[in-house]
């Protein structure tokens, strides 16, 4: 609970804070005082002040305006007094002590005061010299007399009331002004004023354009006529005696009227005492406002006195068309884009909103928020005009890497984008059903960020994302002009060495793929292949293996074989599962050329190898005939292939035998296969035949002598096997060892088993190394 003050340590303390917040504009801290008295406002409930600080620090140059600390003493008057919120004083207390050190080290030397130390009964008397003061003191404290006021046609806007636009580069940082179908009211009720007295209020809602038709009408209707603007809740009742017995005539401008009614303020008699002066009493007041003054109260029955001229909200098409004819792109994107909302609104809150938005990617204020109206307002600029997929902004907001993000819920941050605020716009205007909302950004955004040049382009990515969108929903979206925005946001980045840019751009010109298909991009365009191929290898060389992969497909279907190959390699080695399938076929399809080439020269190996990409391709008859080639030279190793073309051809006999050969061998997967075969012999009758040509076949021999060992024949089984041996064939011997040991003749077992073991039979190395093995024999 904050302590109690009164009124007079009240009034020293925001006299403080006001030269403070003024001071600490031109000082080297000019940000610390910035954020620190936004935040005082903001947390007292005055998001209006704390918008306005906002505005002032964005100002290159401040206004020179007598009553400007009068201004913001008054506002924060406004919030120490609060009933309910009695911290406030404190706080303030505690924000000027903290900020004054900053202030006073100002290595600039700008206006600088001690102001703890200071008395505020009117004008600041600070403990330090002050070189320079912006406050305005009130009526009668050494008040500069209308010689030292402005002409009227001299009046500067933004300092007497007129909120700021956006600014644009080389153009003054407020547009034209553009006459109302309304002026010719205000002029001839401010020229009636100048001739009998009295007061004329331009009434409106709320940023209708009130101060500036007003300003407008009196540079024009009493140019040469002095402008007092009073702060407001300042005493006004020592004006007359100000103005008395002086030649110039002037005008009392009283901007947001209601804010200097009452006893100190303006009342029927003292305006009666300013016409008898020949002043002229001009103000604004907004409707609402306005209509709730009971009109038996003295504030009332001023009101009654009153010349009133009303502002609409909405512009009529000759306005509009008067705004468009400026050339200012403030004022033609505002007549075309504000519709109900009016030119004056569309403007000032726009620019209140890129202001606020500016600031809320911070942490602490709507990170996410942020982030969904920078995905909103890229889209747009890519040329998703109109309503844009929820699902879509949420997939672009994350990938801007904005931190904070998950202290925001997405229902929150839409529901704060989508707001109405001022009670007039929303940055973020909903459409669409429940189950599948769209947003739009207010067009503002847009228009602000494309004349901003330092505002960052939109990034490639994002231009991929859009193209998709585009492409997926046609009827809703430009789709070539998408593409088109994207070509020239992807050039700019390739040309500064981005790879993913030069391989979207091998996309949008090469049209690979289904997608770009659907885009049309295929259709005519004499070249685009070229281009493609050119965009791909760039980023190829640049390290972007995804273009690798493309490139190595365009070289493919060029029949470019060999060149593809080094590309598609380098693609299949980070993971493009398509390059290396592509790969494996060309280095497939290369390696039956060259088995081929080296089987009809003789070469065993090459007619199996060959035979086995047959295989698997269900060629059977020239696998067949690739391993018939290997077993006419005795090629032992095509065993497990032989015996894998029976199986598919139903010769599980044949298949048995060959199996049998390559298990021997210590051929695994011929093992796998043989065991799948079943424990017991394999009807080998019918494959009688089949290996009953050994003269032709060298290997025949062992097998036509395993037919007979099962049959019992073991003597003509021995007969084979010493013939297979004879040919070269390392089983025949092996088979013919396993026989005699069978037969109990272990020791004529052990001198094949020798054999064998010299012609490296791998079972038979491992017998013969047992203990007690024969010597090697010599034939």
């Amino acid at each position: 609970m904050g302590e109690r003050v009164d009124d007079e340590e009240l009034e020293r303390l925001v006299g403080e804070g006001a030269e403070l917040l003024l001071a600490g504009w031109g000082s080297a801290g000019r940000g610390a005082v910035r954020d620190d008295f936004d935040e005082w406002f903001t947390r007292h409930g005055l998001d209006e002040y704390a918008r306005d600080i906002s505005e002032l620090f964005l100002q290159t140059k401040l206004p020179v305006r007598k009553d400007l600390t009068a201004m913001w003493r008054a506002r924060l008057r406004v919030g120490v007094r609060v009933p309910s919120d009695p911290g406030a004083v404190d706080e303030l207390r505690a924000l000027i002590d903290r900020l004054i050190p900053t202030v006073l080290s100002d290595p600039a030397g700008g206006d600088l005061i001690d102001f703890r130390s200071g008395t505020f009964n009117g004008q600041v008397i600070g403990v330090q010299h002050v070189r320079n003061t912006y406050g305005t003191p009130p009526l009668g404290d050494a008040q500069p007399g209308p010689l030292d006021w402005p002409l009227a046609k001299d009046v500067e806007p933004l300092t007497h009331g007129v909120r700021p636009t956006g600014r644009v580069k080389g153009l003054p940082a407020l547009p034209p002004y553009v006459g109302r179908d309304q002026d010719g009211m205000v002029n001839s009720a401010l020229e009636q004023a100048r001739s009998e007295g009295g007061l004329v209020i331009v009434l409106g809602q709320a940023y209708v354009g009130k101060s500036r038709t007003a300003l407008a009408a009196m540079a024009q209707v009493v140019p040469e006529y002095r402008v007092f603007a009073p702060a407001q809740h300042e005493d006004l009742r020592k004006l007359p005696a100000l103005l008395r017995g002086r030649a110039e005539r002037c005008v009392v401008w009283l901007d947001d009227l209601d804010g200097h009614l009452g006893d100190r303020g303006l009342e029927p008699r003292l305006l009666a005492q300013l016409t008898g002066l020949e002043a002229v009493v001009l103000a604004t007041m907004r409707e609402d406002v306005y209509d709730t003054y009971v009109r038996t109260s003295a504030p009332g029955r001023l009101l009654d006195l009153a010349n009133t001229v009303e502002l609409p909200v909405a512009w009529e098409a000759a306005e509009s068309k008067r705004a468009e004819e400026t050339e200012d792109p403030r004022l033609v994107v505002a007549a075309r884009e504000s519709g109900t909302t009016g030119v004056p609104a569309y403007l000032t809150i726009g620019h209140r909103f890129w202001n606020d938005w500016q600031r809320d990617r911070n942490p602490g204020r709507h990170p996410r928020a942020h982030a969904l109206l920078r995905a909103a307002l890229d889209l747009a600029r890519c040329g998703l005009k109109g309503p844009l997929p929820q699902d879509l902004l949420v997939t672009v907001h994350e990938g801007y890497g904005i931190a904070g993000l998950e202290r925001e819920t997405l229902d929150d941050a839409f529901e704060w984008a989508g707001r109405e605020q001022y009670g007039v716009l929303r940055m973020l205007n909903r459409s669409g059903l429940k189950k599948a909302p769209c947003w739009e950004v207010l067009p503002y955004f847009v228009h602000t960020a494309e004349q901003d040049e330092g505002f960052p382009p939109v990034a490639g990515w994002v231009w991929g994302l859009a193209v998709e969108a585009a492409r997926a929903n046609p009827s809703a979206y430009d789709v070539e002009s998408v593409v088109a925005g994207a070509r020239a946001g992807y050039l700019r980045e390739a040309e500064a060495g981005d790879g993913a840019a030069m391989h979207a751009l091998g996309l949008l010109e090469g049209g690979q793929g289904a997608a770009m298909h659907a885009l049309g991009l295929l259709e005519g365009g004499q070249g685009e292949g070229e281009k493609a191929e050119s965009w791909f290898r760039r980023a190829a060389e640049a390290g972007w293996t995804d273009s690798a992969g493309h490139l190595g497909r365009l070289l493919v279907e060029r029949g470019e074989t060999r060149e593809a190959e080094r590309f598609l390699e380098s693609a299949a080695e980070v993971g493009d599962d398509e390059a290396a399938t592509l790969l494996g076929k060309l280095l497939r399809d290369r390696a039956a050329k060259w088995f081929g080439a080296a089987a009809e020269l003789g070469n065993p190996e090459a007619a199996r190898q060959l035979g086995d990409l047959f295989l698997a391709e269900g060629e059977l008859v020239q696998a067949e005939d690739c391993y018939l080639r290997a077993e006419e030279q005795g090629y032992a190793e095509v065993a497990r292939s032989s015996g894998m073309l029976h199986l598919l051809c139903n010769g599980p006999g044949a298949a048995q035998v060959w199996l049998t050969r390559a298990a021997a061998a210590g051929d695994g997967p011929a093992a796998e296969l043989l065991a799948h075969l079943g424990s017991g012999p394999q009807p080998l009758e019918e494959t009688r035949d089949r290996f009953s040509f050994s003269e032709a076949y060298p290997l025949d021999n062992a097998h036509y002598g395993v037919i007979q060992e099962e049959q019992g024949e073991l003597a003509e089984a021995r007969k084979y096997y010493e013939k297979g041996y004879e040919v070269g064939d390392a089983y025949a011997a092996y088979r013919l060892a396993v026989l005699l040991e069978k037969q109990g003749n272990g020791e004529e077992a052990k001198l094949w088993y020798r054999k064998a073991a010299d012609m490296r039979h791998l079972i038979a190395l491992a017998v013969a190394e047992r203990p007690g093995a024969p010597d090697t024999v010599k034939e």
